[in-house]
């Protein structure tokens, strides 16, 4: 190797304390993959995934049970949090994740893994939002859109539960209702919803 240990984290610059970063984004600061390859070997970074790297700065999650959660999403290109694992982040379910379930674009190629359940969506823009665990942040869909999804994808009795739990919770962490109600009419499931609803509401 002509580059020093020092050199090649000067040239990483800001990458060496982001959260992770990628081949391609090393590349583009001069930093080839046999260099990245040859830093592993000696624990300046580390890989977490294919083509996704961490150096051993980098902030962690301080909320143990989703330390993993953060370089699972990092894999998935354009991942979200969704359903079971966002229901469990927002304390709207009892379920224990065996896997973090993603959601991707019907366009996005990803399979699912040991510890990821990739879910595909026709629309993964329409509440994805960010929330912060410990140092870093997340992305993820808002409580209204995983309650509707959790009635399209889970089970009546798993939905049923969360929006129940959601509506009694109050001040900034109670739900808005009529999000959900725009929600569920974008997705085409408010037929399903909507005596769920009322039942909650009323």
């Amino acid at each position: 190797m002509n580059m020093r240990q020092s050199e090649v984290l000067e040239k990483l610059g800001p990458l060496i304390k982001a959260p992770t970063f990628t081949s391609a984004e090393a590349q583009i600061r001069g930093v080839s993959p046999s260099h990245l390859a040859y830093y592993i070997r000696t624990g300046a970074i580390e890989r977490i995934g294919h083509g996704v790297y961490r150096s051993k700065v980098a902030p962690t999650l301080d909320d143990f049970r989703w330390e993993d959660l953060y370089e699972a999403v990092s894999r998935v290109k354009d991942g979200t949090v969704c359903l079971i694992t966002a229901l469990a982040i927002y304390d709207l379910t009892e379920e224990i994740p065996r896997q973090h379930w993603i959601a991707i674009s019907n366009q996005t190629r990803h399979r699912s893994s040991s510890d990821v359940r990739i879910i595909r969506m026709r629309n993964t823009s329409l509440g994805k939002t960010t929330i912060k665990i410990g140092s870093l942040e997340l992305p993820i869909f808002d409580k209204e859109r995983c309650i509707v999804d959790a009635f399209r994808y889970s089970t009546i009795e798993i939905a049923l539960k969360a929006l129940r739990r959601a509506y009694a919770k109050n001040g900034k962490d109670k739900i808005d209702v009529e999000k959900i109600k725009r929600y569920a009419k974008v997705l085409r499931v408010q037929k399903r919803i909507t005596p769920y609803l009322i039942s909650v509401t009323t």
